[in-house]
């Protein structure tokens, strides 16, 4: 499995109803944009938003991946785009 499948499939583990989409900024694989829709995000302002998503990601953000850039709605959000 490579970084950005395993970074999808983490957070799916820990947020049950995400929708994540993980591309490769630069082609290192270490360099990722994720882009994550859940309701889990609703009334929350962004930087909380991201922080959820930071603190699934601490252990991998040691070792494997070196710079995330994240985009983070609602579903209801990402159901009207």
């Amino acid at each position: 499995m490579n970084p950005m499948q395993e970074v999808e499939q983490l957070i799916k583990s820990q947020i049950e109803d995400a929708h994540v989409e993980v591309s490769d900024l630069t082609g290192t694989m270490d360099h990722l944009n994720i882009f994550v829709a859940s309701d889990i995000f609703k009334g929350k302002m962004l930087i909380d938003q991201h922080q959820i998503i930071m603190d699934i990601l601490k252990e991998e953000l040691k070792e494997k991946i070196h710079a995330v850039k994240i985009k983070t709605m609602t579903k209801e959000k990402y159901a009207n785009l």
